[in-house]
């Protein structure tokens, strides 16, 4: 296991990081799942911005976390890789 997975483990015993960590989790997700779509999509960041009209710089942001998409630029997204985007609230587990 990676020194970084280590220290993430030790990290994640501690409640209260735990939860910041569980916390940012669909924010993660999101941002994970724009880079593989695009990826699989065969495309670049300023392949995407010609086809949505968003700025590539935009795009980074949004790949990078340091953006929030609106549900609207994730359609415009979406659209642009040739995809449908599929949003899904899911039950929590019981813990």
């Amino acid at each position: 296991m990676s020194d970084f997975r280590n220290y993430l483990s030790e990290q994640l015993e501690d409640t209260e990081f735990k939860k910041e960590w569980d916390s940012l989790e669909p924010d993660y997700n999101t941002i994970q799942a724009i880079i593989d779509a695009r990826k699989r999509s065969n495309l670049t960041q300023k392949q995407l911005a010609e086809k949505t009209g968003i700025d590539q710089s935009d795009i980074s942001k949004l790949e990078t976390g340091n953006a929030n998409p609106t549900l609207q630029v994730l359609k415009r997204l979406a659209e642009g890789m040739d995809m449908i985007l599929k949003l899904e609230f899911i039950p929590k587990q019981l813990k």
